[in-house]
């Protein structure tokens, strides 16, 4: 075979590598409105945009809300549950507003953030069940 000839060949085996390798990874964008909870008679609102790598399964996000009844006391990402309730999937550390975070995503729980079954939750003293909430949707 010819030099030629070889590097052709090599050429060639190394595009089909490539072709054949694993798919590039995306960031996918989410984001959710964040309203009084039904019961509340909150005046409160804020918003929450988040993002998603499906390569290194990271998500991150940003929130910000004002016009809570009291002080913010905790905040999750809830994800659908037995019945009626929500589970926590992601418990916030940050969540006095404006907030940030991160977090690594299970493969399961990945399938419920892209589908919208993802919940942002603010609980508050005087609503320790939830003063503010909305759906973290794909955008």
């Amino acid at each position: 075979m010819t030099a030629t000839g070889i590097r052709a060949s090599g050429l060639a085996l190394a595009a089909l590598i490539l072709a054949s390798g694993p798919a590039l990874a995306e960031t996918k964008s989410f984001k959710a409105d964040l309203k009084p909870i039904d019961g509340t008679s909150s005046k409160a609102e804020g918003t929450v945009t988040a993002s998603y790598d499906t390569d290194t399964k990271k998500l991150t996000w940003q929130g910000t809300y004002r016009g809570l009844s009291t002080y913010a006391t905790s905040a999750g990402i809830h994800g659908p549950g037995a019945g009626k309730h929500e589970r926590l999937v992601v418990r916030m550390r940050d969540f006095d507003s404006p907030f940030e975070g991160q977090a690594i995503v299970s493969e399961r729980q990945a399938g419920d953030l892209m589908a919208g079954n993802w919940t942002v939750v603010i609980r508050t003293a005087a609503y320790p069940k939830g003063e503010l909430g909305g759906a973290l949707q794909p955008q």
